[in-house]
């Protein structure tokens, strides 16, 4: 027994210090990659891998890409959140503390309705949190507690040590058979019951295909890490499971990261701002050395597999014309990109030089979208891109820069926000009928406006083949006040509410099942609970997916992360959406690379609902809350 236990000891040291190695960069995980997707031909495009990354590209030919390593099964989990080691076998760890409070359904209001096309989401209600317990312990890792339960508060009590116990080692842990949600109880699991009779409310048909599915993720901003580092190394560990674990998390699969300074960013800046530097001989990643890449390494310490995609808010100054003073500089905010050969050329290598820096870093880029909301001016970092300018600059700038400079980086035509007439769809437009700049490209990024349109008018997008990616969320409270049910602007913090969480998957269902999306980004992941951006006329508070409270220290999971976890922890990469009959509960459902179904859905009625779903000759039986939400998998 104490020779076990002293490999037991070791052992949990061992995993402690890799991860402490990833984490400083020691441990170079970003080069792993998955295995290549599989491919459909419906309505959605075909799912691509660009050059010799994962996304974008040409249709790939078979396989499956995985969502992450397999884990240990091994041993129950002992009242004060030990789990057993699993893997060789050998015995349990000891555990590691109690029961940590997650979630946080809040109070008043109903469902808010989707914004219009021009205008940027919206959420409704107000009230306080709730929480849920901590997440399902997985064996060959640190323990991550007991089984979900209601109540509790963030932070939630110390447990009392853990058992041994002897592990099977081996497959991953198996995944419940229902989740539900609802606006008092987040995350509770449960069984379906088959039945042999009986009114059936949805049918899935897997027969019937659609996109393949990339993936879910959300975007790297400095302010999410700033407020991050403010809490308990356990509690910061805890925030990035949450996002990125795969049994214990939403198990993103994607990460945005912003190129120099978003409207996140603690302050404005570039990674080049000595003017005239063609040759970015002063490009330097050192600001982002602080927070962006250590919030980045800590995400792939938990899955080494996250595919990473950029994009700039602006360009360095120099580069730009006519734009806002701010902070006492010019050429922050606004204004717009100068039609200038030498200054295009020093853009284009300074996209090239980020995608070989962060591969220095052990962080690989998969993709660059050249400019944010190119339609744009806001008195945050922003520049302005006429369609004929963006056009050459893929065509004759960025494409040729990055095939001469070796950079393996696909080019996608994003993120594009602005629907109204002559910008971003004119954008669009004209990239596609310019046979030079469309051959370099794999993809298309949309977000608010044109993702509405896309969702009004698929076909555009489809007739593309290529992937089409949701680039970012809504986020809610809204400072033009749309109405239609959504609240007044609050100028001094984000609702963070259940009402927005109602609203969220109105946006998740419209892009996936209308708009025919095959990845889906959430904006900000983590954010203080004012979330105000750094806007210098309308600072804009807005919602996130987890919330740190800066003076008490302590982490709160917003309502809106179950709603993407609902679909994220259960849809693998290289899902299919297939087909659904039935009007409710409203649902998307995916059939899975490993043949599981995944059927999410949203049950907008004032009671639960006993709800029968078929799949095939089968039918299975399971309880909806009121005005709630439930993913079922079914094998």
């Amino acid at each position: 027994m104490v020779a076990v236990a002293r490999l037991l000891v070791g052992d949990h040291i061992m995993k402690c210090a890799f991860r402490l190695l990833t984490i400083l960069g020691i441990a170079a995980l970003a080069g792993c990659s998955n295995s290549p997707g599989a491919t459909t031909s419906g309505s959605g495009g075909a799912t691509s891998a660009g050059g010799t990354s994962d996304l974008g590209g040409t249709p790939r030919s078979g396989g499956t890409t995985g969502v992450a390593g397999s884990t240990s099964a091994g041993g129950a989990t002992a009242a004060g959140g030990a789990t057993a080691s699993g893997g060789n076998g050998a015995g349990g760890a000891t555990g590691a503390g109690g029961v940590t409070g997650v979630g946080g359904a809040s109070a008043g209001g109903a469902g808010g309705a989707s914004a219009d096309a021009a205008a940027k989401g919206g959420a409704t209600g107000s009230g306080g949190s709730t929480t849920a317990g901590g997440a399902t312990g997985m064996g060959g890792s640190s323990a991550k507690g007991g089984a979900i339960g209601s109540g509790g508060t963030v932070g939630g009590a110390t447990g009392t040590g853990g058992a041994t116990v002897a592990g099977t080692g081996g497959a991953a842990p198996t995944k419940p058979q229902v989740v539900t949600s609802s606006q008092s109880a987040q995350w509770q699991t449960s069984t379906y019951t088959t039945v042999s009779s009986g009114t059936v409310d949805i049918t899935v048909t897997d027969s019937t295909a659609y996109q393949t599915f990339d993936g879910f993720g959300g975007t790297f901003n400095e302010i999410g890490w700033n407020v991050l580092s403010m809490l308990t190394a356990a509690e910061r560990d805890r925030a990035m499971t949450l996002l990125f674990d795969a049994n214990d998390g939403a198990a993103f699969s994607l990460g945005r990261v912003p190129i120099g300074a978003s409207d996140y960013a603690t302050d404005r800046y570039s990674l080049n701002e000595t003017a005239n530097d063609y040759t970015m001989t002063n490009f330097s990643l050192d600001r982002d050395r602080q927070k962006l890449i250590p919030y980045i390494k800590a995400a792939l310490a938990i899955n080494s597999k996250l595919h990473l995609w950029a994009s700039p808010w602006t360009p360095p100054t120099w580069m730009k014309t006519g734009s806002y003073t701010t902070d006492g500089k010019t050429g922050w905010d606004g204004g717009n990109m100068k039609d200038d050969a030498q200054i295009l050329q020093a853009h284009a290598l300074y996209l090239a030089k980020f995608v070989q820096e962060y591969g220095k870093e052990g962080i690989t880029i998969e993709a660059i979208h050249p400019q944010n909301e190119p339609g744009y001016a806001t008195r945050y970092p922003s520049c302005l891109w006429t369609p004929a300018l963006f056009t050459k600059f893929i065509g004759t700038y960025l494409g040729p820069t990055f095939t001469s400079e070796k950079v393996n980086a696909s080019i996608f035509v994003g993120t594009m926000s602005n629907s109204d007439s002559g910008m971003d769809g004119s954008i669009v437009s004209a990239v596609m009928a310019d046979a030079t700049a469309k051959k370099y490209i794999k993809g298309f990024g949309l977000q608010w406006g044109m993702l509405d349109n896309a969702a009004s008018s698929p076909s555009t997008y489809q007739s593309y083949s290529l992937p089409l990616w949701a680039t970012e969320h809504k986020c809610g409270n809204y400072p033009w006040n749309p109405g239609g049910g959504l609240p007044a602007f609050n100028a001094d913090k984000a609702q963070n509410d259940y009402p927005y969480a109602v609203e969220s998957w109105g946006y998740l269902k419209n892009a996936i099942a209308k708009a025919n999306v095959t990845a889906y980004n959430a904006w900000n992941m983590v954010l203080d609970t004012a979330g105000k951006n750094i806007d210098t006329t309308r600072p804009w508070p807005q919602n996130a997916l987890l919330t740190v409270d800066t003076s008490a220290k302590t982490l709160t999971v917003t309502p809106v992360y179950y709603v993407f976890r609902h679909f994220s922890q259960y849809v693998a990469p290289g899902a299919k959406r297939v087909a659904t009959s039935g009007s409710s509960p409203d649902t998307v459902a995916f059939k899975n690379p490993d043949g599981s179904i995944v059927a999410v859905m949203y049950n907008s009625g004032s009671a639960a609902k006993t709800t029968t779903l078929a799949v095939g000759s089968a039918k299975v039986q399971f309880s909806v809350p009121a005005n709630g939400f439930a993913t079922v998998n079914y094998k």
